[in-house]
């Protein structure tokens, strides 16, 4: 069956399957879970391929084999992959979207810096952190900070997504069979290169994984006093540690613990908010958690809005009074 590209909406409900190419998160052994994710998004829309690229990544592409409703994964190794540089990426993406009508990747840091670039090549417009897929080619997605949801629609004959991963269930890790086929490299194209990175190791529970998060906020005051009330209590509970963007600017903090618009995006089945007064753009990252517990000395705090469980008074004696009886 062909299809129109002028008018796609016309070749869907007409027995037309559409395949979609999900970008696999991995750290170069594992497959991240914003990938599961994505992969349940892109299920909703029809046939699932992943695309796995790196340096080395048999072991990712068994793995990523084994996901459950995937039909085949893409391999693609070589140098010019190893650090997933969007400018080497991006034009074999665009070669492989010849045989696929949707490109899915999870709104994390490299999907946020490939399919912007995908876009553009295919000359589409992007549908970016999905919360739902409505049909073949309607979504929606959270506007103005998370407190406006809007329904889009694309016309585009190549669509092009990143998702939010805390909004679809994770794909399961077994069960699948899908077949691996190795495709060419499309090689170093020369536009940037890899100087170095650091990686922030911790031995606590990954923020877009963790089941638990202990979050601190500015009201904490310094680095030291931070973490002598936050590390604490999430040792105590097996959690991962967060920070509101205040915290952050601060010093009080590292980058990676941030959460919030500018942040990770969490819905851990615990959040606990200390000293957070819960500015419009952290409820954003952190609302959809199952379960919010706000410690803060002003009853009137915004983030009292969305709590379920509030404790109002001061931090610093409520903190560790909570730990202590843990």
């Amino acid at each position: 069956m062909d299809f129109d590209f002028a008018q796609p909406e016309r070749n869907f409900g007409k027995g037309f399957v559409m395949k979609t190419l999900v970008w696999v998160e991995h750290d170069g052994q594992a497959v991240k879970d914003a990938t599961l994710s994505a992969v349940t998004a892109a299920s909703q829309l029809g046939e699932v391929h992943l695309l796995v690229v790196g340096q080395g990544v048999d072991g990712v592409a068994a793995a990523a084999a084994k996901i459950a409703g995937v039909g085949k994964v893409h391999v693609a190794d070589d140098a010019a992959f190893a650090h997933a540089l969007a400018e080497n990426v991006a034009p074999l993406i665009v070669e492989l979207m010849a045989s696929h009508d949707a490109f899915v990747a999870p709104s994390t840091t490299h999907g946020k810096n490939i399919a912007p670039r995908v876009a553009a090549l295919l000359d589409v417009m992007q549908i970016s952190d999905i919360l739902s897929v409505e049909s073949e080619d309607t979504f929606t997605r959270p506007i103005y900070a998370g407190n406006a949801i809007a329904t889009v629609q694309s016309t585009d004959a190549k669509k092009v997504i990143t998702v939010r991963g805390t909004a679809f269930a994770k794909a399961a890790t077994e069960g699948g069979s899908g077949e691996i086929e190795a495709v060419a490299s499309t090689g170093d194209k020369g536009l940037s290169t890899f100087a170095g990175s650091e990686i922030a190791k911790n031995e606590r529970p990954e923020l877009t994984s963790a089941k638990i998060i202990v979050s601190g906020g500015r009201a904490l005051a310094s680095s030291d006093q931070f973490h002598a009330m936050i590390d604490p209590l999430a040792d105590k509970l097996g959690a991962g540690v967060g920070a509101s963007r205040a915290a952050v600017d601060a010093g009080y903090a590292p980058n990676d613990y941030q959460v919030g618009q500018t942040g990770k995006i969490v819905a851990p089945e615990v959040y606990v908010a200390v000293g957070i007064s819960g500015a419009i753009q952290h409820l954003a990252g952190m609302k959809d958690s199952k379960v919010i517990i706000a410690i803060n000395k002003d009853e009137d705090a915004p983030i009292f809005q969305v709590a379920d469980i509030g404790l109002v008074g001061d931090l610093f004696k409520i903190v560790p009074e909570l730990t202590a009886k843990l």
